[in-house]
């Protein structure tokens, strides 16, 4: 058994929902799938699903919707006609980035007499700064515009006034309750702002601005809006849908030479580039300099004119992105020491574990904290917080990621108290603080933690769209799904529950064996499925075993062929597994335990062993030998045992007495996840006599009546050279007449009874016995499919299953 790392939630379509489903495929003329999907996500009627799906420029709204657009444009078009100086004022991250290239194009084409300020990440921090606006006036700007930040900085807009600065601030971020007086506010998240669409990213929002000033949208730079949206993890619905699809256009059809040399340096082809080729292998490049230099490589990136400046860019921030890697794993092993030892400590203190995950620490760099708090929170699915704290002035600088059900923003906002700065939405945050405070903090975000987060919050959910079987999950339906494209937040690549399918193979690839490739079988045909990062499964998946994967479609290009394949995200094996050992040696019984437990990572087993002896030397040899042990029993303590105790892994050393014995085992244990059998004999034979059947019996008797009587001590071997048959099983069989008053030894005599009663082999006791010994062994040592099979019925309390006879090991 092999249980899912997440809570699996399916969506179900109602009856209504069914029957807009079908009237959608029709209408459309879509499959079946596609209109299923667009249900589920919202788009029932005809008017949303066709905007949804072939919605183009055309659908974009009137710019000057945005509350405060009139105002700024008036603004911006003074400025030009007067040769005002004017300055944008950009953020470091790849939105940020990507709204300053963007402005950088529209104030150029406009005319004006502008340039550009990103502040440094680590030595000023997020947002306006007062420092930087004193420069801009001290260089006669008179006019800033934001890109991607300023709805929060109200002292800093105040203080641009006071030195005849006007400000007009485009954003995205969530609004405070007090917001500054600028000449214009254009964020469509202001509660009276009658923009129909909320989810802009900050280059969207600078989008907007340059539509309104253009008197058309400029889709030659959706390129741009595509790389700022997806890389701030924006929902691709409505305009940035729009926005996103057509900027994967203008890239499919070679880009501006910045975003091509990106691309060439993160191995992506452009003919073929998606979302997440963006979000995945671009934006992290861009995000690199702000995060670790400066910001400004990024935009001379973007706003190269040339391929050659572009690709020495370009280099610069491959580099800069290795080096962030470097970064990101020092700090995560640090983290997770450090982590480590604070549950430790909680535990020796008979403390709860925290149910925050608060993290700080000298020299860590502000710019990668983000990432290493989102690393943690794959790990313990815990809301998380990780700061970087200045060893001169105690000043922490953090970001931190959160969980389904705790809203960070509005965590922040209640420990606002103790916080110098912060900014951010529900699911990520930035903040300020000075060390000093870094214990309440904690403390306050414990507490509201453990208010608002039920037990099924803190278990992560996987929401999966259709569950089908193996035969379907072919390229015809994968073709089908893409037509849902570009994926990504708020339209995830749908997920498909795999149902059905057994393993067929399973092998590792990939560097230490980090990854797993899986052959499933289903349905009459064969799918590959692979997943990353869960290499370590692969000695716990049995040939045979039933599988449901949790995952998406992909395609698998390789020498000119295409095949699906299945790349999977969680994973469900619902039975209970047999790791056949059976034939290894086995000679003494900690060693043999000691490296069945590390070859196949068990944390706790419990063993099941043939003898009193054997048990008191695995409880001797305690946790310092087998820390893997967690309870030895033998056979007969079966009995004694609480009803369902708990068993996620139980270890068989040394063969069962027998297959009832081992059934009453099975039963006595609850939630059996594995079982290792290590016998440490090597052939059936070595157990029990081979019952002979009733001819043979025959044989034997009719041998007797000629040849009795036998005088000797070795009649069974005579008689056993005269039949060809080996002389233990004929002493058996003699031994079963002699029960049953067939013959009778006597002064050395083997001889006939006269006029024996007729009796039935069967009231024999020990040819009931011997029967029963070889029914036992049949099962104990079937061959390892029917043997799983057997086990998986008795653990789950299924009628015993029927081995054919003849099975062997495997």
């Amino acid at each position: 058994m092999i249980r899912p790392n997440t809570r699996w939630e399916i969506a179900d379509l109602g009856m209504d929902d069914r029957v807009r489903a079908e009237e959608l495929a029709a209408k459309l003329k879509l499959p079946p799938i596609v209109a299923r999907l667009l249900v589920q996500r919202g788009y029932a009627d005809l008017e949303s699903a066709r905007k949804f799906l072939f919605g183009g420029v055309e659908r974009l709204h009137d710019p000057f919707l945005l509350k405060g657009m009139k105002e700024a444009a008036a603004r911006i078009r003074d400025a030009a006609e007067r040769g005002e100086r004017v300055r944008i004022y950009g953020d470091y991250d790849a939105d940020g980035v990507s709204s300053t290239a963007l402005m950088i194009r529209l104030f150029g084409r406009l005319g004006l007499r502008f340039d550009y300020y990103i502040p440094h990440r680590t030595l000023e921090g997020y947002g306006l700064n007062e420092a930087a606006i004193a420069k801009a006036a001290e260089a006669g700007v008179t006019l800033i515009v934001t890109v991607d930040t300023g709805i929060s900085a109200v002292e800093q807009i105040a203080y641009a006034r006071s030195l005849g600065i006007d400000v007009i601030v485009t954003d995205h971020h969530e609004p405070p309750q007090r917001l500054p007086e600028a000449l214009a506010l254009i964020n469509p998240k202001q509660d009276d702002c009658p923009y129909p669409f909320k989810g802009l990213a900050g280059v969207g929002v600078a989008f907007k601005l340059a539509e309104a000033l253009l008197g058309e949208p400029p889709v030659e730079w959706t390129d741009i809006v595509a790389l700022g949206t997806i890389a701030d993890l924006m929902p691709l619905q409505g305009e940035n849908r729009i926005l996103v699809r057509l900027g994967l256009q203008r890239l499919q059809e070679g880009g501006e030479p910045g975003l091509a040399a990106l691309a060439d340096v993160a191995g992506i082809d452009l003919a073929s580039i998606q979302a997440t080729n963006i979000a995945f292998g671009m934006a992290p490049r861009i995000n690199a300099a702000g995060r670790l230099e400066h910001a400004d490589e990024a935009v001379r990136l973007l706003t190269a004119a040339d391929s050659e400046s572009a690709a020495a860019a370009a280099f610069t921030l491959d580099n800069l992105n290795r080096e962030r890697q470097r970064v990101v794993d020092e700090i995560v092993r640090e983290a997770l020491a450090m982590w480590a030892d604070r549950c430790s400590r909680a535990e020796a203190e008979d403390r709860p574990e925290p149910s925050v995950i608060v993290l700080a620490g000298v020299g860590w760099n502000a710019g990668v904290v983000g990432i290493v708090a989102s690393k943690l929170i794959e790990r313990f699915y815990k809301p998380t917080l990780v700061l970087g704290i200045d060893a001169e002035t105690g000043m922490c600088k953090g970001s931190a990621r959160s969980v389904e059900g705790f809203d960070l923003h509005a965590a922040l906002t209640r420990c606002a108290e103790l916080l110098d700065h912060f900014g951010g939405h529900q699911a990520a945050a930035g903040m300020s603080l000075h060390r000093s405070r870094l214990g309440e903090l904690e403390e306050s975000l414990f507490r509201l933690a453990d208010e608002w987060l039920t037990a099924d919050d803190r278990v992560p959910k996987t929401r999966i769209d259709l569950a089908c079987g193996v035969e379907e999950a072919t390229l015809d339906v994968l073709t089908e799904l893409q037509r849902l494209e570009p994926f990504g937040a708020g339209n995830p690549a749908p997920k498909l529950l795999l149902r059905g399918g057994t393993v067929a193979d399973r092998r590792t690839m990939g560097k230490e064996g980090k990854h797993l490739k899986l052959s499933i079988s289903g349905g009459g045909r064969l799918l590959d499925a692979v997943g990353f990062g869960c290499g370590e499964l692969a000695p716990r998946l049995t040939e045979g075993a039933h599988i449901e994967l949790v995952g998406e479609l992909a395609v698998n290009e390789w020498n000119g062929r295409r095949r699906a394949q299945f790349m999977v995200s969680d994973m469900c094996v619902p039975h209970v597994q047999l790791i056949d050992c059976r034939l290894e040696a086995l000679t003494e019984p900690v060693p043999a335990l000691a490296k069945l437990a590390d070859r196949y990572a068990v944390a706790s087993c419990t063993a099941l062993v043939p003898s009193p002896a054997w048990k008191e030397v695995l409880e001797a040899a305690g946790p310092s030998k087998l820390p893997h042990l967690s309870a030895v029993y033998t056979y007969d303590d079966i009995g004694h045992l609480s009803e369902g105790q708990i068993c996620p892994e139980l270890i068989l050393l040394g063969t069962p007495p027998s297959a009832a014995k081992l059934a009453e085992a099975l039963r006595a244990f609850r939630d059996i996840g594995a079982v290792y059998a290590l016998y440490g004999t090597t052939a059936r034979s070595g157990r029990a006599v081979d019952v002979p059947d009733r001819e043979q019996f025959g044989r034997l008797y009719t041998t007797l009546r000629r040849v009795s009587p036998l005088t000797g001590e070795d009649a069974a071997g005579r008689l056993a050279t005269m039949l060809g048959w080996q002389a233990e099983r004929v002493r058996f069989m003699l031994n079963v007449f002699a029960e049953l008053e067939f013959v009778s030894l006597a002064n050395g005599t083997l001889m006939l009874a006269d006029a024996p009663e007729k009796k039935d082999l069967s009231r024999s006791a020990l040819y009931r016995e011997a029967g029963h010994r070889r029914e036992s062994d049949l099962i104990l040592f079937a061959e390892t499919k029917a043997f799983a099979e057997w086990i998986r019925s008795q653990s789950e309390g299924a009628p015993q299953s029927t081995i054919q006879e003849g099975a062997d090991i495997s």
